[in-house]
Parts: structure tokens; sequence; C-alpha cells
């Protein structure tokens, strides 16, 4: 009976997005200046998607035939399932996003109310899509085979595309917003979203790409990673044990769908306050669920309902957290803010302070976590906790998809000469969006870890390694080599982010020689911008892409399992760090620009205001580029050596 909840949630999760699509897509829109320039961002986005789903085709063909034959029929079946839902998630979440984008514009002619409520349903059928057809995946594939070992190739699939999406978006989305910014706010003074800007459209389409289609994949590989992790650590307590990940993935659909009631604007119309409650009321009433279900399944049941207490409370606490490091107006954006009126030099070096300052908390609240959970449940309880809080992802996803719908629909307002009030009602939707993708962010970096962690476990068991010994050279050398790969990894993803914005950077000024430009006489050719940033993009994904998969196959077929749990410990814990780091870095950056532009420190155009420019321009990719995309890399590692755990153990020279 508990199964069938499973199924029940996923299908109920999945018509729940598709209403609230029929309801967006109701919305008519009035300007046809305003639907040609929706249509070139979505011809953008799908042109992007479609170039990068034939892109990695052959790559997932070639790994499908591989896994056939070096592991098994059944986990290349599982594994070309987890590619094909991942990408299904990505491209279902883009595509509400940029037909709820222009419509959001138009809501945003009745009022600040109204406006919210279109962005907001927008975000949330894409946080339905991934929780439902994760979910669903899930239990349709381990009803099928019944075998939970099979469902590790779902995990690698969902987890290579999610690698892909992310860096791939990632690269896209700053490599067009800080092309368009160089020469747009620095050398022409001209504001953001300004039509004479040939990179304004590919800029839109970054964000949707990136942080719509990129946020989608990397939560559905967490979601789905960290359920099969719980459910091979649970096989020891039984069916009980097995069922109850797929219980809290069914049971957080519900809580997630009550709790997006409850987003709406208080007296107070503070837009975040209205999100956060949305947030908070999903985790409360997933508690409740939580407590009466593990009771059912567990004659003691309050172990295990700890342990996902535990991650209920990191989601709202993390979120506290970077709120605090990141949040416009807070005392270190503050001070991020005022360091850039002696220069662009003092706004870098204040905004790496708080960034390096934020991890201590971060850590300390993750650690606790970890002890907390395994004290109530051993790693069974570590595991519990990280789904837990990855079973809000329908909530969670809904807030940070409402960052780029919202972000997309200033810049149509801007571009399509809409009524000042229009854009203040933009703006004040787009200022909050950079709050929730800061938030939601750290809570993907905080869930990557734990899903990680959990994943560790199970690599650990799946190779019989009882005790890892450190003062093996062999572990030392992995240990130090795992380390290493996120460093090289955001190494591969800045530069590739700057030889990308140079293109970009060329082009624009190239175009800018026409007068005509400039002086609104002549459109700029926005589709030439896209199709260069495209193709940079995709070309500059494969390094990494192809570091992640062979580093923990070389490491472990020749040095063993010892030294590839080496080098998967190293790779958690600076891979966590680095991203927390270069994440509220990049966040602190860019709002304190914002903090300038609204008046403070002499506003826009000032030498302050020049300066947090330029820092944003750095922080740009640290946050949405190398930052997010090391949270796959650490679940790509271990989900890999999971995989192939025993013919390391077989044939592996260590």
């Amino acid at each position: 009976m508990l199964f069938l909840v499973s199924f029940v949630a996923a299908l109920f999760a999945l018509l729940f997005a598709g209403g609230l699509s029929a309801y967006i897509l109701r919305k008519k829109v009035d300007s046809q200046k305003m639907l040609d320039i929706a249509a070139a961002i979505r011809n953008g986005a799908n042109a992007y998607l479609y170039r990068q789903y034939k892109t990695l085709a052959p790559i997932v063909a070639v790994i499908a035939a591989v896994l056939y034959f070096a592991v098994n029929p059944i986990t290349a079946v599982t594994f070309v399932a987890g590619a094909l839902l991942s990408a299904l998630a990505g491209y279902i979440g883009m595509n509400i996003s940029v037909r709820a984008n222009v419509r959001t514009t138009v809501a945003a002619k009745k009022g600040l109310s109204e406006a919210l409520n279109v962005a907001f349903r927008g975000g949330t059928v894409t946080g339905m899509v991934v929780v439902g057809l994760g979910l669903l995946g899930v239990a349709a594939l381990y009803n099928y085979t019944g075998d939970v070992a099979s469902l590790i190739g779902l995990g690698f699939g969902a987890s290579l595309i999610s690698l892909f999406m992310r860096v791939g978006g990632g690269i896209y989305t700053k490599a067009a917003d800080v092309g368009a910014d160089l020469v747009g706010k620095v050398e022409k003074n001209i504001p953001e979203d300004d039509p004479r800007n040939p990179g304004v459209i590919a800029d839109n389409v970054g964000d949707n790409v990136g942080d719509c289609a990129g946020m989608a994949a990397d939560l559905f590989e967490s979601y789905v990673v960290t359920m099969i992790a719980a459910m091979l650590l649970g096989t020891i307590f039984g069916q009980s044990g097995l069922l109850f990940p797929l219980v809290i993935g069914a049971l957080g659909i519900f809580g997630s769908i009550a709790g997006a009631f409850f987003v709406r604007l208080g007296k107070d119309k503070n837009i975040w306050s209205a999100l956060n409650r949305g947030i908070i009321i999903t985790a409360a009433i997933s508690a409740v669920l939580f407590y009466f279900v593990s009771q059912s399944l567990f004659s003691n049941s309050l172990p295990v309902f700890f342990s996902a207490l535990v991650g209920l409370v990191v989601t709202v606490a993390i979120g506290q957290i970077t709120e605090y490091y990141t949040g416009r107006g807070t005392k270190p954006v503050r001070e991020v803010a005022e360091a850039a009126k002696t220069g662009a030099g003092t706004n870098i070096i204040s905004g790496l302070a708080f960034g390096l300052q934020s991890t201590a908390p971060t850590v300390v609240l993750i650690a606790g976590a970890i002890l907390a959970s395994y004290y109530f449940a051993g790693v069974y309880g570590i595991a519990i906790a990280a789904l837990a809080m990855l079973s809000v992802t329908g909530m969670i996803v809904a807030v940070d998809a409402y960052g780029p719908i919202t972000d997309n629909a200033g810049g149509i307002a801007e571009m399509s000469g809409q009524p000042e009030k229009v854009r203040n009602i933009t703006d004040a939707l787009d200022a909050v969006g950079n709050t929730t993708k800061a938030v939601t962010k750290g809570f993907a970096i905080g869930a990557a870890a734990l899903a990680a962690l959990s994943l560790f476990a199970a690599y650990a068991e799946a190779s019989g390694l009882q005790v890892i010994n450190l003062l093996d050279q062999r572990v030392v050398v992995g240990l130090f080599i795992g380390g290493a790969l996120p460093f090289l990894f955001s190494s591969f993803t800045m530069r590739a982010v700057g030889r990308s914005a140079f293109s970009v950077v060329n082009e624009v000024r190239r175009q800018w020689k026409n007068k005509g430009i400039m002086s609104g006489k002549v459109m700029p050719d926005y589709a030439r911008v896209v199709d260069i940033t495209t193709r940079s993009a995709l070309r500059e994904l494969i390094a990494p892409g192809v570091l992640a998969v062979v580093a923990p196959i070389a490491i472990g077929f020749l040095l063993g399992s010892q030294a590839l749990a080496g080098l998967l410990a190293g790779a958690i814990v600076t891979g966590f760090l680095m991203a927390v780091f270069l994440a509220n870095a990049g966040a602190a950056w860019d709002n304190a620009k914002k903090f300038i532009e609204a008046g403070n420190f002499g506003g826009k155009g000032s030498e302050a205001h020049k300066a947090a420019v330029v820092g944003d321009t750095v922080g740009d990719p640290a946050k949405d580029t190398a930052g997010p995309s090391l949270n796959p890399l650490i679940k790509v590692l271990n989900m890999i050596a999971l995989l192939f755990a025993a013919l390391i153990v077989t044939y592996g020279l260590g």
C-alpha cells in the first residue's frame, strides 16, 4: 500500500504541474513587441538545449554500450532512463519558464501580487516536474526490476546529464551576461537589458538554460541519487528501510504542494517573506507527515524520524545562513558595497573575505547534521537526513525558477518600453530573485554534500571497505588528487566563461561599429550572439565532463578501492567548501552592486557603481558557473565509483 503512495504522489505532482501550466498559458499577452522579444528568448533557449542534447546523445549511447557489456544490460537501460528523465525535467521546466516570463510582465500591469502569482506558479511547474519525474522513475524502475542495485544506472544517467547541463548552461549564461555587461554598462554606460545591446537576448536566454534547466537537472539528480543511496543503505532494516525513502519523497511532494498555496503577499508586500513562508510551511507539513509514516513502518520509529527532522532543519537553516551573507542590505553585503567606494580592488577583496567566511557556519551546520543523524540511525540516518532535505525539492526549485522568470520579465519590460510603474514592479520581483537564487544555490550545495556522503557510504559498503587507512600511501595520494579535482574543474569552467565572454564582447563591439544601432534606427543581430555563445558553451563543456568521468575510474583501477575512497573523500570536502565560497562571494558582489544601484554610496553611474560592476563581473562565473557545477561533480565521482565498485575490487591493480 505504501509503495503505491509513491506512484500516486508522482502522478499528482505531474498533474498539478499540468494544471499550473494551463493557468499560465491562458494569460493573454496584449503586446506584439513583447511577444516578439519573448519568442526570441524562447527560440534561443530551445536552440541551445537542442544542440546540447544532440551533442550529448552519442556520449550517452557510448557509455550505455560500455555499461551493457562491462556491467549488465539492466544497468545500461536504467542509465539511459536516468539520462532521458533528467533531460526531460530540464526541458519542460525551461519551456514553461520562457512562457511565464512575458506573462509576468503583462501581469505587472495589474500589480505586484498578480505578477508574483504568475512568476511563482511558473517556477512551481518546474519544481513539480522535477520531483514528479524523479520519484516516478525510481519507483517504476524498482517495481520493474525488483533490485535496488539496478537503480545505480538510473542515478548515473541523471548525474551525467546534470553535470553537462550545469556546466554548459553555466558557461552559456555567464559568457552572455559578462560579455553584455562589460561592453554595455562599462564601455557604453547603457542600462542592463537595453535593446541596443546585441548581447541582451543571449543574456536572457542564459538565465533560462543556466538557472532554470541547469538547476532543475542538478536537483533532479540529487533527489534521485539520494533516494537510491538511502534505499541501498536501508536494506539492512528490511522492507521498511527500503520503502521509507520512497514514501519520504511522496510525502515531500504533498508538503510542497500544500506550501505553494501559502506563497502570497501579506500586508507588508514583502516578496521574500512570501516565498520563505512557503519553504518553512512545506518543511513543517512534511515533518508532521514523516512522523506518522515512520511510526507505521518502524517499531522503533523515533531514531529514523529524528534523522529526517535533522534534514528539514538544515533546509531552513542553510537558507538563513546564505541569506545573511548574500541578501541585499545585510551587513556583509553593505560592507562589500561600501568597499567599492575606494575602487574595484577593495570591492573584490571584501567579497572574497565574506565568501571565505561563509564556509565556516555552513560547515558547522552540515557537520552537526552528520553527527546528529548518525547518532540517531547510523549511516542510514545520514542518508535519510539528506533525503528529507531533498524531499522539499519541489518547493525549492519553484523558488529558484522564479528567479529567471522575473529576470526575463524585467528585460522584456525594458526592451518593450513599458511604463515606469511596470518596470518598478518587475525590478522589485527581480531584486528578490537574486536572493532566491542565492538561497536555493546554498540549499543545492548542502544537499549535494549530504547526497555525496550517502553515496560514499554506499560505495564503501559495495567495496567491502570497513576501514579506510589514512596511513596507506595510496589513500593519501587519492586524498590529494580528489582534493585537487574541484580546483582543476573550477579552473576549466572559469576559463571557459572567460574565453566565451571574449567572443561575445568582440561580436557586440563589431556590431556597434554600425552607428545606427546606438541611435536606435537599426536593430542589433541578437541571433548571431546567441549562436556564438551556444557554440562556445558546448565546445567548452567537454573537458570538465571528461575529467569527472575518467578520474575515478583511473584511480580506482590503478591504485585500488582504498585509494578511490581517498579521492572521493578529498573531492567531497574541497568541492563542498569551494562551492559555498564561490556561490556566496559571487552573490555578495551581485547584491552589493544592486545595493549601490538602489541609490546608496552614489548610486548608478558613480565611481562606486563602476567598481561594483567589475566585482559583479568577477562574481558572475563564480556563483553561476564554477560554484554550482561542483555539485554534480562530487556526485558524479561517487556514482561512478559505486557503479564500478565490484569491477575495481576484482580487477583493480591496487
